[in-house]
């Protein structure tokens, strides 16, 4: 019964606005080069299905990897900066200057720069997209601690190492799986700009460019549902590792 309660309201809600675009493009009247329907979605899956399969795992697994990338260097900077507030103070200005240049403004340099590496190029910008709020949840977490249970653990004689892992990391968990919630959606744009910007680009952004230039807008449409349905995979697998590593911190709403 918990489980068809929590599957419910997401599949409703996704049925209903299937429902409202189906009905506005029929409404209106707007031809499938226009606007595709819902209702020529299935027809482009399965016209390309064996490209869906192929383009989506390369998109996947390029994301992934970007996204354990940020995850490392993400962690590793935010406990410099959290443990250093002289070093918090030094990066943080170039950190948020960074975040604050558009993404697609560097993808066609990072393009030019690796010509022909099409998986280097793209885990590199998935990458660069998805560090930042890692980084900024786990510095976050980490200045915040109450300096009384280092100053105890410090006077017992524990390592900085063993502060970070008994209290710190415990402590930054929440933090850190909300931020990995965002940073996964960032890692699949990362993917995608990649892919529809480079020249013979690979994966569904690849796809995507595909039927941009043959007017195919069932096509498009049909990749962008794909993505989403990754994005949500991924995110869905995020979920289950907070609920078994920090599911302590959840609090029971109705």
């Amino acid at each position: 019964m918990d489980a068809l309660r929590k599957i419910a309201p997401p599949v409703i809600a996704i049925a209903v606005l299937l429902a409202v675009w189906e009905w506005l493009v029929w409404f209106y009247d707007l031809p499938n080069y226009r606007m595709a329907s819902p209702s020529d979605l299935w027809p482009a899956f399965w016209k390309f299905r064996e490209l869906f399969v192929i383009r989506g795992w390369e998109t996947l697994w390029r994301t992934v990897a970007g996204l354990l990338l940020a995850v490392g260097f993400g962690t590793a900077l935010g406990m410099v900066m959290g443990f250093s507030r002289t070093l918090r103070e030094a990066f943080y200005p170039i950190l948020v200057g960074f975040n604050a240049i558009p993404k697609a403004t560097v993808v066609p340099v990072i393009a030019l720069m690796f010509v022909g590496r099409h998986d280097f190029n793209t885990v590199l910008i998935a990458f660069m997209i998805s560090f930042f709020p890692i980084a900024v949840s786990v510095s976050i977490g980490l200045s915040t601690l109450e300096p009384e249970y280092r100053d105890i653990l410090r006077a017992l004689g524990a390592s900085r190492l063993t502060i970070f892992w008994k209290i710190a990391l415990p402590k930054t968990l929440p933090e850190f799986f909300g931020a990995l919630k965002v940073a996964v959606t960032l890692a699949f744009i990362g993917t995608n700009l990649m892919e529809i910007v480079e020249p013979h680009g690979r994966g569904l952004g690849a796809l995507f460019d595909s039927g941009r230039t043959n007017a195919d807008y069932p096509l498009m449409f049909a990749v962008l549902f794909a993505l989403a349905a990754l994005g949500i995979a991924l995110y869905y697998v995020v979920v289950v590792l907070e609920r078994v590593f920090a599911g302590w911190a959840e609090r029971g709403q109705t």
